[in-house]
């Protein structure tokens, strides 16, 4: 048993490891009129402060787990906000009606997906995960 604990949480400690090393990239899809944003218009979205960017009418906001690694890092760098944080902050505004929190998909294969076929929607992943039908828009080191 002991084996078992010790070995889950060396595989555990070397994702996060993995992942606060790494950079995330916050993206859309390939062919959205979206170029750039600062980290300023991310945090907005995401603190639910804004509920859209320059040129786009109202956008789709794909977060990940809270358990991921990656949604740690991004917060952290972005809004300087923990996750637990973040989720007090939109347990307000939605209870509040003052704004509809992000849309959690299972991880950064899904929001790619969502942002290749919405031209309106904005996520972010790991930017190792970065490939042709996404692009950068901003990136969190």
């Amino acid at each position: 048993m002991k084996t078992l604990i010790k070995a889950m949480f060396t595989v555990v400690m070397v994702g996060c490891s993995a992942v606060s090393m790494g950079q995330v990239a916050v993206v859309v899809g390939a062919n959205s009129a979206v170029t750039a944003v600062n980290t300023e218009q991310v945090a907005g979205l995401f603190l639910g402060k804004s509920d859209h960017l320059p040129g786009v009418r109202s956008g789709l906001l794909l977060d990940q787990p809270e358990s991921s690694p990656t949604r740690e890092l991004f917060y952290t760098k972005v809004t300087g906000k923990s996750t637990a944080q973040v989720r007090a902050a939109w347990s307000r505004l939605v209870f509040s009606g003052q704004a509809v929190p992000p849309k959690v998909v299972a991880n950064s294969e899904a929001v790619k997906k969502m942002v290749t076929t919405n031209p309106n929607a904005l996520g972010y992943i790991e930017k190792s995960a970065v490939d042709a039908t996404v692009k950068v828009v901003l990136t969190v080191d």
